[in-house]
């Protein structure tokens, strides 16, 4: 079963197909989408009475360039032929209506790239719409991606980890929103008038990430003088062996939001909680992605293995030290994650070097999984105010709270006559603090971390060049 499974991994690409972004018409499209973007108020609709902002005629041209260019590439996306002819008429009633705040959800709802998913397949995309992590606005964007979806992984969803809306796709090109830290497309960042029932897709970009994972990871290896065994090195310096790993990672981490003994809204939609709680969350995600790739690699998986130290460096080595310090769940995750692995003798920094255990690091890295599920599955018995500070106790034992913190100081420093999300106000914003180690870490990595802004596979491959 093993070599059949390593086959699989390793087989041949679908044949080529001709690129959109090779086509004329794509930076004509793109232009004229750059052209509106700046014209754009927060919401997506034009002042015309702002400073620097066009007459409407001139508006109208830009509108006319984009409809014109998303028909001539239309052809060769046939998959897509009813979102852009969606498109194009949300297009014509922005303009018409007079570049109010824009409602594309008629052309949402006609995109659907998880319904053929298929390796190699290309979408043209055009929508205003803010992009995570990237520009907050609902400015306009163009992007040319395209799916990765290799039967192995294809077969991995089919048979284990059901995820019917998740797409895997790397970028072929974008507009600015998307030179950014973006790695996302997801639907309910576009502008409509009403959110859908319900969501059908979305979309992570792995080479992003894999090119972002590969740059930090390198960096602090050097900077920690950690020695890497032969396998692990390969993968770090192989792009297409870690968007595999990030595409499935992804895929895993992604279900486990709505899978497992959830005490609450996985997503925590509407609902005001302490930041530590998205941190718990997200963590558990990762970890139980961690925990099926140990599965995977005994099933003969390749990929399995590399999934597995994509998130132990990912979430040690970048998160922690990634944005600001106010409210940093993904960050407070990699810190927690790094402590336990501490306190467990699994890292080691000792003489200015970095050592892991790495026999150990998969068997201590599932129980960090384990008490997490444990406390949600208890957290199903407790009102949400007493779950919270179970959480808070849970994270105490690993990360030190900011000395000031009224919350690290027990249920009597608090006023509970309080609603729950009221004493949310009374987290600090950066309610525990980077370690020594990692403030000195920050300072090394910081100039590494800003330069993966906008990264993609091929612009790395340029610098390495």
């Amino acid at each position: 079963m093993t070599e059949i499974l390593v086959q699989v991994g390793t087989e041949e690409q679908a044949p080529p197909r001709d690129r959109v972004v090779e086509h004329p018409a794509w930076p004509v499209l793109k232009d004229a989408v750059e052209r509106i973007r700046p014209w754009q108020s927060k919401d997506g609709s034009v002042d015309f009475d702002a400073e620097g902002a066009p007459d409407q005629a001139d508006a109208g041209l830009a509108v006319r360039r984009v409809i014109d260019a998303v028909e001539e590439l239309s052809p060769l996306l046939p998959h897509d032929a009813a979102y852009h002819e969606a498109l194009v008429k949300d297009l014509r009633r922005w303009a018409e209506g007079g570049f109010q705040v824009p409602d594309f959800l008629d052309s949402l709802l006609a995109f659907q790239p998880a319904a053929h998913r298929e390796d190699g397949l290309q979408h043209l995309v055009v929508f205003p719409m803010y992009t995570q992590n990237g520009n907050p606005n609902r400015n306009f964007e163009a992007v040319v991606l395209r799916m990765v979806w290799p039967e192995w992984l294809a077969d991995l969803e089919r048979t284990r980890y059901d995820n019917p809306l998740f797409c895997g796709i790397t970028f072929e090109d974008f507009t600015a929103g998307y030179d950014t830290n973006s790695a996302v497309l997801f639907p309910e960042t576009i502008a409509v008038r009403e959110a859908p029932e319900r969501f059908s897709w979305g979309g992570i970009f792995c080479d992003r990430e894999a090119a972002r994972f590969r740059k930090v990871t390198e960096a602090a290896v050097d900077t920690l003088g950690l020695e890497l065994p032969d396998d692990i090195r390969e993968m770090v310096g192989d792009q297409a062996r870690c968007e595999q790993a990030f595409v499935l990672w992804d895929m895993v981490h992604d279900r486990t939001h709505s899978h497992g003994d959830l005490p609450f809204d996985p997503f925590m939609i509407k609902q005001r909680q302490p930041f530590w709680m998205y941190g718990l969350e997200e963590l558990r995600c990762d970890l139980t992605a961690f925990r099926e790739a140990v599965k995977l690699e005994a099933d003969g998986f390749p990929q399995g293995r590399d999934v597995q130290y994509a998130v132990l460096f990912d979430r040690m080595f970048r998160f922690p030290v990634t944005g600001d310090r106010v409210r940093n769940y993904d960050g407070l995750g990699g810190q927690l994650l790094f402590a336990y692995l501490h306190k467990h003798d699994v890292v080691r920094w000792t003489d200015n070097k970095l050592h892991i255990d790495w026999q150990r690091a998969p068997q201590v890295t599932n129980e960090l999984c384990a008490e997490i599920e444990k406390l949600y599955r208890d957290g199903i018995d407790r009102p949400k105010l007493v779950h919270w500070f179970a959480a808070y106790d849970m994270v105490s034992q690993y990360l030190a709270p900011h000395p000031g913190s009224r919350w690290a100081k027990g249920p009597d420093a608090l006023d509970l006559n309080q609603p729950p999300r009221k004493l949310v106000d009374d987290v600090l914003p950066d309610e525990f603090p980077l370690s020594m180690f990692y403030e000195a870490l920050s300072k090394k990595l910081k100039n590494v971390i800003a330069s993966t802004k906008g990264i993609t596979a091929e612009s790395a491959e340029r610098v390495a060049a």
